[in-house]
């Protein structure tokens, strides 16, 4: 069996962007965030406490993402579905740090209040990845349970 594990870190190291979905007081809603990760398979981004995701994740912790790779008609699918827990932050590990701004192309900023303002780091920590690869499992998925 494929190793799990290292085809979950290849996807996120590829996926810059994460369809997240909250629900809240008005029900459900989706939205697009650009992400990094730590070797945990944490997934981080940068929002503003004032857009509705943001205050849905206050009220209401539980949430679930896509990140897909694929983009062409005639690319194999390949992805991860899952879902978990998301909590806005007050630090994140320099590392992480780094990576966002490496895998857009972007220079690091000198402090953390050049390139927040005003907006908050959030982290979700999730329950399990369903892998989407039709390379090599055509249109079966494999589950990576993570442990707490």
């Amino acid at each position: 069996m494929d190793d799990l594990n290292k085809i979950v870190g290849e996807i996120l190291e590829k996926g810059l962007l994460m369809s997240l979905a909250t629900q809240d007081s008005g029900g459900l809603w989706a939205s697009t965030v650009n992400i990094s990760f730590d070797d945990a398979f944490n997934i981080y981004w940068i929002s503003s406490p004032d857009v509705r995701h943001s205050k849905a994740i206050a009220e209401n912790s539980k949430v679930a993402g896509t990140i897909t790779i694929s983009s062409g008609s005639k690319e194999p699918n390949l992805g991860l579905q899952f879902a978990g827990s998301a909590l806005k932050i007050s630090d994140v590990e320099g590392n992480v740090v780094k990576k966002y701004f490496e895998r857009r192309g972007k220079q690091m900023p000198g402090s953390a209040e050049d390139f927040l303002k005003g907006r908050s780091w959030y982290k979700l920590k999730p329950d399990f990845f369903d892998i989407i690869n039709e390379s090599l499992w055509g249109y079966k998925k494999q589950k990576l349970e993570i442990n707490s």
